[in-house]
């Protein structure tokens, strides 16, 4: 595994923990055990800010890596990745909206969002996995250029 390929496996990583974590969460409230549902949700938090700061890190400092498929593929990738970016910004609103709600007691309005949240989160790991495998598995090799190089015309 290389150096561009071993971050975004890494992230990938976390935020899978992340879905996973708040499935896990979601099955606890159900069962009645709010403390645990508590705390396997704010690890669900930790996994995804881990994610984004790894991102976003090797955003700036590594790049993003550019479809690497066959032409014929590109415009469905793009818009399946936009569809992903999308999702992935008003899962971070929901969640952090449900977590506050959360931490304010104000339970009646945290299981209305936190249904939905929870739903909107799986599809996002779910479409971010898949723009993995597609990036770095299945049609590897696409140029990754530096967020601060492109900025700066290095």
């Amino acid at each position: 595994m290389s150096s561009y390929t071993i971050m975004p496996t890494i992230s990938t990583s976390f935020i899978a923990l992340s879905a996973i974590l708040v499935a896990i969460g979601w099955n606890l409230i159900i069962r009645g055990k709010r403390e645990a549902h508590k705390k396997t949700m704010i690890m669900a938090a930790i996994a995804a800010i881990i994610f984004f700061i790894i991102y976003v890190s090797r955003t700036i400092f590594v790049g993003n890596t550019e479809w690497g498929g066959p032409d014929h593929l590109k415009t469905i990738y793009l818009i399946f990745l936009l569809f992903h970016i999308t999702l992935a910004m008003v899962a971070a609103v929901f969640g952090i909206t449900t977590l506050v709600l959360g931490f304010k007691e104000k339970y009646a309005k945290h299981r209305r969002w936190g249904r939905v949240t929870a739903v909107i989160w799986f599809i996002t790991a779910i479409t971010g996995i898949t723009v993995y495998v597609l990036l770095y598995l299945l049609y590897p090799g696409g140029h990754t250029k530096p967020v601060i190089d492109a900025i700066f015309g290095w």
